[in-house]
């Protein structure tokens, strides 16, 4: 995902907006396994990671004032879903089941602060397809 993008995504999410799916092309998988080093400062793109599925995307985003972790799902096509919307870090923490249609945007938030050094996942699990997961996500350390 563009450098713009990701701080356009974080920067709604911070202020509150609702956010514009950007198009599923767009959004790119990290797959590196690389950790990040005590003298590597976390950007905002590192604090948000989205991944594109066959209907929609799939992010989440590490948020500061006040702390909280927002994983959302726009749907950009194919039938109605049922989804839990979670995370994981240690644990998995799921959402109520939420009824996703074509054109929506769901979300859950978890008010909560995170410790640093962590990685945060971002989950949806769909009714009769199966779980799916976004890049890590880190918090900012300072």
């Amino acid at each position: 995902m563009s450098r713009r993008v990701t701080l356009t995504a974080a920067a709604c999410i911070a202020a509150g907006a609702s956010l514009l799916a950007a198009p599923a092309h767009a959004a790119e998988r990290d797959t590196s396994a690389a950790q990040p080093s005590q003298n590597v400062s976390v950007t905002a793109s590192d604090r948000v990671k989205c991944t594109s599925l066959s209907n929609g995307q799939l992010c989440i985003s590490l948020n500061t004032s006040p702390s909280r972790i927002e994983v959302f799902y726009t749907k950009s096509g194919g039938s109605t879903i049922k989804a839990n919307l979670g995370f994981r870090v240690s644990t998995t923490s799921w959402s109520a089941l939420k009824t996703i249609s074509t054109g929506e945007r769901a979300n859950a938030t978890w008010n909560m602060s995170y410790p640093c050094g962590k990685k945060y996942v971002g989950l949806i699990k769909v009714q009769g397809q199966g779980t799916f997961e976004t890049p890590a996500a880190t918090p900012p350390c300072g």
